[in-house]
This record gives structure tokens, sequence and C-alpha cells, in this order.
């Protein structure tokens, strides 16, 4: 049991109360909507292919009536209470888009598992979850049912469907039901009730345990993001020079697997009038040629995908007039990639950057404009102020004393958009949810404005390109090669990253007897093959691996990273002098 400590409010107005409600019946249908004028509301950037608003329910309604039709009728026959968790491996699509709505208004809950998993990843991911039927992009299939033939997997072959792209013959696709449920003229389902601790989805959260674990959101927590949305928008608008635009237009590049796309690209596309080019994955290229083509007013992005384009030949040379907003989420900004890039934009042009995590359903912090809450100005590296309904608490290392006026402590959460925990694992629960409060183990200090300033990420999770990667997952893959080429690893991040202040992850690695045999530089040769094969590629070594003869630990076994990170740093510094002094 902690303390009750000093708790941190938020200053903008507080939300509504939280109902028992579907948060698909809040997406579509509201009498707001009625005045709307009819617009594309999603284009596909591979064909062409373009969806209007007022067509958009119906085909949510095409996909949840194939997925909840009997078996006699040609559906699947999923129903609500019967165990069901459907998996959802692809990339950005018109299928996922249908697919994860459809099943919010069936009230079926669905894992994001991402497209870039490896087979162990998927594996890990499958069990965890236990999913019961999973849904794939076509081009994601081989590797779905390589994953699905491990023994602790309980899937069959027959459970895998087509999300996108055309179906293997003998299997099917979400498209095939679609049809199927147009052919037999099947009444469409309608929007079932939920309660607010209904369960939405499941989606991974890299931790320091090693393997993601399962967050499990609500209907409530949902509900609770949108109003935060709408209460921000209401509460910013006065005070913003941004240029204000009717209807926004948005490429689409964020996967849906993430909690950042996922919301901007589903979840809240339909608050206000909004067009989105679906763009599978993102390419810097083709990124900076859609600006000027659409004529993109909103932009979504993440530090990394930041810093390529204001790199790209490209950029200064690229029509973005037209841009009056950018969100910059999922890892810290650095001013000067922020400056660099809003000085190409039109004028008045905003950039927006907040601190979110996947068990606060979205973002817990936002930036605000000068004068709101009588605030002076965003003050450089600041992450912005507490969202509306989220209370705070900075608590220090005892785990009881609350840090002072600009002293570092950890940043505690709690609000109706913290997630209701983590699913089938009560020692994580015990451990990070504490008294109603969510321990988000990143360290952070606040000025007397209410401003929060990102310290330093806890428990030695890095992020890389905007999302989390545990050093510990990478050091078990390394341990787990079959021919135990080492008996100790420590995995760090140093520096070398996109942004001045991203860290890449550096393997320091003591070899075996085996690895001895096999020779310093075979074995790193073979651990960097094999952890590719292992880990997506966010979490590849770009840093390299390091042979040494030990790694610094306390008296209590544990890996003292710090000095690890520091010596390499040194060591670089030394290189870099070096060079600059041949080259003079």
């Amino acid at each position: 049991m902690t303390m009750p400590g000093k708790v941190i409010k938020s200053h903008f107005p507080p939300l509504p109360p939280i109902p028992d409600v579907n948060i698909y019946s809040l997406m579509f249908g509201r009498p707001d909507q009625a005045e709307w004028k009819e617009f594309v509301f999603q284009v596909d950037d591979k064909t062409g292919h373009k969806r209007m608003f007022r067509d958009a329910p119906g085909h949510v309604a095409l996909a949840a009536t194939a997925l909840a039709a009997s078996p006699e009728k040609g559906g699947l026959g999923l129903q609500v209470g019967g165990g069901e968790i459907i998996g959802l491996i692809g990339n950005n699509s018109f299928e996922y888009f249908d697919i994860t709505l459809g099943l919010t208004s069936l009230t079926i809950p669905y894992a994001l598992i991402s497209s870039y998993s490896t087979r162990r990843e998927l594996v890990h991911a499958l069990k965890l979850t236990k999913a019961t039927r999973l849904f794939v992009d076509a081009k994601l299939l081989k590797n779905v049912l390589s994953a699905i033939q491990d023994k602790d997997v309980r899937i069959t072959a027959e459970q895998v469907y087509v999300l996108a792209g055309p179906a293997p013959s003998g299997r099917i696709s979400l498209a095939d039901l679609t049809e199927g449920v147009k052919r037999s003229k099947i009444p469409l389902e309608g929007t079932r009730p939920a309660k607010k601790d209904t369960l939405a989805y499941l989606i991974m959260s890299s931790g320091t345990s090693g393997l993601p674990k399962a967050v499990m959101i609500s209907h409530g927590n949902l509900f609770a993001s949108a109003m935060q949305a709408l209460v921000m928008h209401t509460t910013v608008t006065p005070y913003s020079t941004a240029p204000q635009v009717a209807h926004t237009i948005t490429i689409a590049t964020l996967p849906m697997f993430h909690s950042y796309g996922l919301h901007v690209y589903v979840m809240r596309a339909t608050l206000t009038p909004a067009t989105f080019i679906f763009l599978e994955r993102f390419d810097p290229t083709q990124y900076l040629q859609y600006v000027p083509k659409y004529k993109v007013t909103h932009l979504t992005l993440i530090p990394s995908m930041i810093h390529q384009l204001v790199h790209h030949p490209d950029f200064l040379k690229t029509e973005m007039s037209t841009v009056v907003f950018v969100n910059s989420g999922a890892a810290y900004l650095p001013p000067t990639l922020s400056d660099r890039f809003l000085a190409h934009l039109g004028k008045g042009a905003d950039l927006h950057q907040g601190y979110g995590l996947s068990e606060g359903t979205l973002a817990a912090t936002c930036r605000v404009p000068t004068g709101l809450f009588g605030n002076t100005g965003t003050p450089v590296g600041s992450q912005g102020m507490l969202q509306p309904g989220i209370e705070a608490r900075l608590v220090l290392e005892d785990e009881f004393t609350d840090a002072a006026m600009g002293e570092v402590g950890e940043l505690w959460l709690r609000g109706p958009s913290i997630c209701l925990g983590y699913w089938n694992n009560p020692s994580a629960n015990a451990s990070t949810f504490v008294d109603g409060w969510l321990r988000t183990g990143d360290q952070f200090r606040r000025d007397e404005q209410g401003f929060l300033f990102f310290a330093d990420r806890g428990k030695d999770t890095l992020k890389v390109s905007g999302v989390q990667v545990s050093p510990k997952e990478i050091e078990d893959a390394l341990l787990a090669h079959p021919d135990k080429l080492i008996s100790d690893v420590s995995v760090a991040g140093v520096s070398g990253g996109r942004t001045s202040d991203e860290k890449v992850p550096h393997a320091w690695v003591i070899l075996s007897d085996a690895g001895k045999r096999k020779g310093e530089k075979e074995t790193i040769r073979v651990l960097l093959k094999w952890h590719e094969e292992q880990l997506s590629r966010y979490k590849w070594l770009r840093g390299g691996i390091e042979v040494v003869k030990a790694i610094p630990k306390t008296p209590t076994g544990k890996t003292l990273r710090r000095t690890l990170q520091e010596e390499y740093e040194a060591r670089k510094r030394i290189r870099e002098s070096e060079q600059i002094q041949a080259r003079l």
C-alpha cells in the first residue's frame, strides 16, 4: 500500500461521465454528422480506389455481419461471450479498418499483432493472447502458417483467414465472407451494447521483462480517449494561431496495429470531417509526393520519420504550404529537428507533441498554445501538460515520497483512459498497477506552470523509431542461439539513432567456450544473422555487438548498464577526436 501522495491535476475542463456504451455508437450516426456534406473518406494508395463517408458504415456492417452470421448462412458464427479473440495481422488497408470496427460493434475482442513480427514473435503473441482465429494479409500468410505449427500454439490452419490481398486457393478471405452476405441478402448486424469495462482489444506493449505484454483496452477507455480529443479541441482552438481548416486531409502511414495509428485513422477518424490516404508502409519519397498531390493539411508522424523527411533530397523542393498541423508522437522530438521541419511548412503551421503509452489508451500529455491556462509558452523540451481527465504523481524511488517542484520522479497516472490491465499476467499487473495508479516507469519533472519534462526512460526500455524495445528481449534472443556461443550478455542504448537523443541497441557479450572456439569475428557474424531472423527490424542491434571479458554488476547481480554505456560513449568520443585530428 502506497501513501496517498500529491496528486497533479489536469488544467483542462473535466471529461463528461463515462457511460456504458459501445464506442462504435459514437463513430457514425451522430447528429452533427447529418450536417456534413458528402466527401471522400478514404483512398487506397495502391489502387487509387476511393470510399465516400456515407458508405463507410455499410462496409463495417458488412464485415460485422460476415463475422457474426451463422456458418449455414456463410458467416463465421462468432458469438459474444464465446471466448473468441480474433488476431489481426496486417498492414493499413480498407479491410483492416472494416474488421477492427466490425469486431468493435459486435463487442468481440481482437488482438492487434505487428505485421513486422518474426516467427518467434508471432508464436509469443499467439500464445499470449490465446487468439482463437486469425485474419492475416495474404503476403504475410507464410510466416503465420509457420508460427501456428509451434506445439504451444492452439490454432489450426483452418482458423486462419485472409484479411487483405488475393486469397490462395482453398482459403477464405474477408472479401469472400462479405460478398456472401451481399449475395444472400442477410440482414445486417446492428451495434451491440457494451459496458465501460467490456474488453475492446488487446495491444502489445514491450517492457523490460522480455517479450511484450498484452494491454487490455475497454470500450470505456476508448470513450474517454475520444472525449479527451474533443475537450482539448474545444479548449485549445480559441488560442491556436494555426490556420483552421474545416476538412482535414491526412496520409495514414502509421501502422494501425500501433495505438497511434489505430486511434488517428480508425477510432478518432470520424470526430470531424477528414480524408485519409492509406499508405501501406512509410516511404519518404512517396510521402513527399503525396503531400502536394492530395493537398494534405495534417501530418501524423514520429521523430524518425521527420528525420527521414528533413534529410530527404526532395524535402525543400516539395510544396507543403497546405500543411497547417503536424502531430509527432511515440518518442521525443528534438527542438532542432522540429524547427527545421516547421520552417518549410506554411505560415502559422503548428507542431504538437506529447507523451503517451499503450497502457494509457493513447496519450497522457499534450502541448498547449501560449496563453491557455495563463502559460507563457511551452518551454523547450517539454512534453506538454496533462490531458483532460488525467491525474498524475511524480514519485521518488522509495515509492512513498512525491518529488518536489523541479525534482525528478517516476510518473504515475490514473484516469478513465488508463487500461484495464495486462491480459493473463497477474505478476505484471501487481507491479505496474498500484492502488489505482499506473506506474509508467518513466522519469519526469514538473515546472510551476504545470509543464512536464521527460527526464529518463525507466526500466532500461528503449524507444527506437517510436516503438518500445526491451533490451531483455534482445538479450534472450542472443542467449537462445542453439550453439550457446555466449555465456552472458547485456544490451543497452548507445548514440547513433536518427535523432540526437534516440539510442540504438548495442550488445556486450562474453564468449562461451563454444564461442571462443568459433572465434570472436565469426561469433559476432553468426549472432547478428541469428538475431535478425528472430526479431523485428526495429529491434536489431544497429549499435553492433562487442565482445568483453566481463560485464559489470552490482553485488546483487544487477547489470550496470549505465557503466557500459558511459564507457562506450567515452571511447566513441576519443575515436571521433582522433579522426578529426587525423584530417587536420
